[in-house]
């Protein structure tokens, strides 16, 4: 199609300058395909890329996502390859090359919204950090659509990036606990923090007296950052965090499905680790992890407990996940089984001590019952587990085995068989004392017999029992006791005596020998 679009514009008179701007080609690809003929421009399509190259193999999945998402930028690409296939080696610019090629041969426009920002001069080492708030609607697992929130942190020289989600618009509180999070993220904390004029930060603008919220201005003070409010309609100030939600939402968030709160954040760090963070920034030419290690010697330490927190008696709050647990400088800490409750407030406060080791105090409200404290862990990607918030799972089989026996009359021997199962199937002992039930509650009358049989022969398993039961089950019970009574001679012919004959007498009768 695009050999006979560009011989059609050409006997029309078309330029080749024209027929690049009118196929959105290049123009070494018009005289290209000038020069040949169709049946040449046949067997040239069956490779459609030309000669082979790096990304051939995974052709089909970029063509695919190119069709279905037309506006995905050559970066996002990149990413998508990279968090499907781990271990695939390539550059950005290979990426680049052969998703263009791909848009030109297979003719797949992509708009582009060009955005104009105003120059600003390098910011030193440690000295500012920049901050906004974002939304998206993405597809969940259940193929509906959900409305995320996110805050988005970006330190102005090094470019390091931080983000955090949230399925519910922002508060105050969850500033400040997003704001700890990117300062324990960083390792400390900037001079000066440039906002927008949002309504979580500030109250009024009042021709540069700045009138901030309580609450934030009363975290301000305690962190000692200072608050640096961006005029209205001015976003050319804040450009580079302008740039960095954008970021966010065209390259991590475009396309993707949601499925839970925890796994939306968990993927986020890996993207900024493995894609926002790690490529090479187009204005510095720098990876911006690389320049943070440099620059993070020069943010202002931070402690693990605010004092804010408590002298006002506030503590910063963490969601519960459906499996009790909370998130904490990347590591999971557990709560008792139950904390975690369907259509209701699963949020938690917790509190960090200042003595050593540093321990995470957990409460359901301020002032209420600590439920869980754990010692806080230095590692990454930890699941530290309270072994009293563990569900004892054993406690229930026995209790379960303890009625079985219950049962039985001869409950010694039937406490022995229920052992020799437990043994020989640990991982299945309940499923086998289900079965058992379901056998004493259809066949009570004949158990003891069976579970005599199955002790005799030696039959310890479930499905054993239960054919053993149905066996005997069927067996004519009356008519057995009147077969032992007809041979029980009567008592007026006791003193009857058969007589016997000796084995001679038979075998000469069968022609044996005596």
């Amino acid at each position: 199609m695009l050999y006979l679009k560009i011989k059609d514009l050409y006997k029309r008179k078309f330029k080749v300058a024209q027929i690049a701007k009118e196929l959105k080609i290049s123009r070494p690809t018009v005289y290209k395909y000038l020069e040949m003929t169709f049946d040449e421009a046949k067997a040239y399509t069956e490779l459609p890329i030309g000669k082979k190259k790096k990304l051939d193999s995974y052709k089909d999945w970029i063509l695919a996502w190119l069709e279905e998402y037309p506006h995905l930028s050559a970066a996002q690409i990149h990413d998508w390859l990279l968090e499907r296939y781990p271990n695939l080696a390539v550059g950005g610019s290979t990426v680049r090359s052969y998703v263009k090629d791909i848009r030109e041969f297979y003719q797949i426009e992509k708009k582009v919204t060009v955005r104009q920002y105003e120059a600003i001069p390098e910011q030193p080492m440690g000295k500012q950090l920049q901050v906004d708030w974002g939304e998206t609607k993405q597809k969940t697992t259940e193929s509906k659509e959900i409305k995320l929130y996110f805050i988005a942190f970006v330190l102005a020289h090094s470019r390091q990036k931080y983000m955090e989600w949230q399925t519910r618009p922002f508060t105050t509180r969850d500033a400040i606990r997003c704001h700890e999070n990117a300062f324990q993220f960083y390792g400390g904390c900037p001079e000066e923090i440039v906002y927008d004029q949002d309504h979580l930060i500030t109250v009024s603008e009042n021709a540069g007296q700045l009138l901030l919220t309580a609450e934030f201005q009363s975290y301000g003070n305690e962190r000692k950052f200072k608050v640096h409010l961006c005029r209205r309609a001015d976003p050319e100030s804040k450009g580079m965090i302008e740039n960095v939600v954008k970021y966010i939402k065209g390259n991590f968030a475009d396309s993707r499905v949601f499925s839970d709160i925890e796994d939306w954040n968990q993927r986020g760090l890996q993207w900024l680790m493995r894609t926002g963070n790690y490529q090479v920034h187009q204005t510095t030419k720098k990876r911006p992890a690389e320049v943070f290690l440099v620059e993070k010697q020069h943010l202002k330490p931070v402690s693990s407990l605010l004092s804010y927190e408590s002298t006002n008696n506030q503590s910063i709050t963490r969601s519960v996940s459906k499996d009790n647990t909370i998130r904490y400088k990347s590591n999971r800490y557990s709560v008792p089984l139950g904390t975690y409750q369907t259509n209701a407030d699963n949020h938690v406060l917790i509190e960090v001590t200042g003595e050593e080791p540093p321990t995470l105090v957990i409460r359901k409200e301020a002032e209420s019952e600590i439920i869980a404290e754990h010692v806080i862990s230095l590692e990454k990607g930890k699941l530290i587990q309270n072994r009293n918030h563990i569900r004892d799972r054993s406690k229930g089989v026995e209790e379960f085995k303890r009625r079985l026996i219950s049962f039985f009359e001869n409950k010694t021997q039937a406490s022995g068989y229920f052992d020799e199962i437990s043994q020989r199937y640990p991982r299945y002992r309940r499923d086998q004392f289900a079965i058992i039930h379901q056998v004493i509650k259809q066949y009570p009358t004949v158990i003891e017999t069976v579970l005599t049989k199955c002790m005799r022969e030696k039959l310890f398993s479930a499905n054993d029992f239960r054919d053993m039961a149905k066996h005997i089950n069927r067996l004519p019970h009356e008519p057995v006791k009147e077969a032992k009574s007809f041979y029980t001679y009567p008592a007026k012919y006791s003193h009857i005596k058969t007589s016997t004959r000796s084995i001679n007498a038979y075998t000469s009768i069968l022609g044996g020998l005596s």
